[in-house]
């Protein structure tokens, strides 16, 4: 079964073809980061011009790289929610078109679900219960996701099986990749801020500025509002104090926290393994320390591709495949839902 599948929630204009929810046959992803990058941030009119422009393209050469016709696919999928309206109708009403078009059943998929299914491209048959990080610059999430039904007597389930998602705990305030923005930009740093912060810290003492941990001891759930409040309050008192500390210090306190809450809730739910997703899981720093806990502590580590940590198709695809058997094609009338939430259990 091999489905075409586009993305377009934000600022990334992709589309990919995945077999059987787990062979990746092609990927491509067309980036506006240079578009918005003169504004700080990304800007929803533009971003859904870019998509109306790229969109052909893109998927055209997906459809190359991966040698398939309309005729070798089973299905069109696309990104129905969350994200911004203008781009996710970008991406809907094509994937809509090519499937009324090829007399195909049409997918609309969770993006956020499409993250937590990335984790099957790379290693189908991966052990439940997993705790899932989703770090984004729109979410951060702690996600137990389990087998159900029979899947969950064995331990195991694939892109295929019955999945349930139990959130654990999600920002109160700022998501993980806001703050990076939010501290980059008023470090002079640039868009976007995740590798921006990660560049200058590099060379940075990690130690030197004791930046707090928001509600580090208090259960699962995240707020970075103060830490980026404390950043800008430290720098207008410090004004000579050096990019690389600041940034290293602002960096560690993200990590410590995300690491802690992900180890804490991997331990209370008997986590066979730990997964890590979203943007911000493309940082190195998280990388490293989320494999260093996992070897500790006897977790299989499941650390994506930086491919499959940003905004893709491919994982669109994965989510996709799973639904269809699941739940059956989407109606060619239903909406983009912009504040369209995970479905949990």
């Amino acid at each position: 079964m091999r489905v075409l599948a586009i993305e377009t929630s934000c600022d990334e204009t992709a589309a990919a073809v995945v077999e059987n929810g787990n062979r990746v046959l092609s990927s491509v992803v067309s980036s506006q980061t240079d578009i918005h990058s003169t504004f700080g941030g990304v800007v929803p009119e533009i971003a859904s011009r870019a998509h109306l422009e790229l969109i052909g393209a893109v998927v055209g050469e997906a459809m190359a790289r991966a040698g398939s016709g309309p005729e070798d696919l089973s299905a069109v999928a696309a990104t129905i929610g969350p994200g911004l309206a203008g781009s996710l109708l970008v991406g809907v009403s094509s994937a809509k078109a090519y499937a009324w078009s090829w007399g195909l059943p049409f997918v609309g998929v969770n993006h956020m679900e499409g993250h937590l299914h990335a984790a099957f491209l790379e290693d189908p048959a991966l052990s439940l219960p997993t705790v899932v990080l989703l770090v984004s610059g729109g979410h951060t999430m702690l996600i137990c996701m389990q087998a159900s039904g029979s899947a969950a007597e064995n331990g195991r389930a694939g892109a295929t099986g019955p999945v349930e998602y139990r959130l654990l705990g999600q920002t109160l305030d700022d998501a993980a990749g806001e703050a990076f923005d939010k501290v980059a930009r008023f470090l002079g740093l640039g868009y976007p801020g995740g590798p921006a912060i990660e560049r200058t810290a590099h060379d940075g003492d990690p130690g030197a500025i004791a930046f707090p941990r928001g509600l580090a001891n208090e259960g699962y759930d995240f707020s970075f509002s103060g830490l980026k409040t404390s950043v800008i309050r430290y720098m207008r008192a410090n004004p000579q104090a050096p990019l690389p500390d600041v940034a290293a210090s602002f960096q560690e306190a993200v990590v410590d926290v995300l690491v802690a809450k992900t180890k804490k809730a991997a331990a209370e739910v008997g986590a066979r393994a730990v997964c890590i997703g979203g943007g911000v899981a493309a940082n190195t720093a998280l990388r490293e320390r989320v494999v260093r806990v996992c070897e500790e502590n006897g977790y299989a580590a499941f650390i994506p591709s930086r491919a499959m940590c940003t905004d893709n198709a491919a994982m669109i695809a994965a989510a996709a495949f799973y639904r269809l058997r699941m739940d059956g094609p989407t109606p060619l009338d239903a909406p983009v839902n912009p504040n369209l939430r995970l479905p949990l259990v």
